[in-house]
């Protein structure tokens, strides 16, 4: 869980005003081609999404900048240390001959006590839909669990890093080598039971795009920032995944209001520097929905080691807040739903 803090901070020197940041000519050398196009920016059809940053270099045209975002978050301070760990995972056991007799709703329960206790933070089941991955890949297991890795944020809000600062930077890694432990450990109990099981685990994307499950696994909404905002623990959350044909029950979708709150706030949007943060949703492969601009963010994440600005200065990643968003908006959904019945009730009499 996320530490709360009552201390006010000084402004972070190492965050540009929205606005005022300019790409280094060599960073916009290696851009090259808009990340927007090959994202689905603009297309009406529904169809699965390309692979992008953080595929092998062969999947995507940005190889380049992928190499010069490594060796910027390495510089600073404990980063390579931390990274290191996210790359390091025990082996995959054999799937066990005989297979554990269980219902689904018990496996369910099990395997959740199991990564709760296994360094995940926040744990959802959903059943696997052929749009949650990449083009180019195939996952044949009909179920999908994700695992959210929650940030400490007092660390976490002082992204982003450099040579002089790398507490925030090696936050991320902390929580991408929780993800990878406590997916590989799933995988392997998982494994045991007599199933298969595949780990994906970040910061290098595989066939798995983690946030579509996540959200239908009740994880979370997606924010304005592009990122996932959970319930628990606002957008300071990484996210893990693990595939497999072991018989499961589905969870449902959590809405609590971040969705609708983001239509207002303007907050990550004021304080992204390259000024990536559109204002209102947009059609991206054939859904309206939050999106960031790709190729005025990209640059920016590269030169400031890996950022993250948007989710650590998002309302609901503050632990102080969170609570009063929680309920403010609870309220506000309740009267939207009598509003609603009422409505239908009136139409019915007609």
């Amino acid at each position: 869980m996320t530490t709360p803090t009552n201390a006010t901070s000084p402004p972070n020197p190492r965050r540009p005003r929205r606005g005022t940041y300019r790409p280094k000519p060599e960073t916009l050398a290696l851009l090259k081609t808009s990340g927007n196009a090959i994202n689905g920016l603009g297309e009406t059809q529904v169809r699965r999404p390309s692979p992008f940053f953080w595929h092998p270099p062969d999947k995507h045209p940005w190889g380049g900048l992928q190499v010069v975002a490594r060796e910027n978050s390495r510089k600073c301070p404990g980063s390579a240390t931390a990274f290191q760990a996210a790359y390091s995972y025990p082996e995959l056991i054999p799937v066990a001959a005989e297979r554990a007799a269980a219902t689904p709703q018990q496996f369910s329960e099990e395997l959740k006590r199991f990564a709760l206790t296994h360094e995940a933070d926040d744990v959802g089941i959903a059943a696997m839909d052929p749009l949650y991955v990449f083009e180019g890949y195939t996952i044949e297991e009909p179920w999908v669990i994700v695992l959210g890795l929650a940030h400490n944020y007092d660390r976490l809000k002082e992204v982003p890093s450099d040579e002089t600062n790398g507490v925030g930077v090696c936050d991320v890694g902390d929580q991408y080598a929780k993800g990878t432990r406590s997916s590989y450990a799933l995988a392997n109990w998982i494994r045991a039971q007599g199933y298969k099981a595949d780990p994906y685990p970040g910061p290098s994307a595989g066939a798995l795009a983690l946030i579509p499950p996540a959200i239908a696994a009740g994880l979370g909404e997606l924010g304005k920032h592009g990122s996932l905002i959970s319930r628990h623990f606002g957008a300071g959350v990484r996210l893990a995944g693990v595939t497999t044909d072991m018989p499961l029950v589905a969870d449902g979708r959590d809405i609590f209001g971040a969705d609708d709150f983001c239509a207002n706030c303007q907050v990550c949007t004021n304080a992204c520097p390259p000024a990536a943060i559109a204002p209102q949703k947009q059609m991206v492969r054939g859904v309206e929905r939050w999106y960031v601009d790709f190729d005025k963010c990209i640059p920016f994440f590269v030169e400031a080691a890996s950022c993250g600005i948007c989710i650590a200065e998002c309302p609901w990643t503050r632990p102080t807040a969170r609570p009063k968003l929680l309920a403010t908006m609870a309220r506000r959904l309740d009267q939207s739903e009598k509003e609603q019945a009422e409505s239908e009730e009136v139409g019915q009499k007609r």
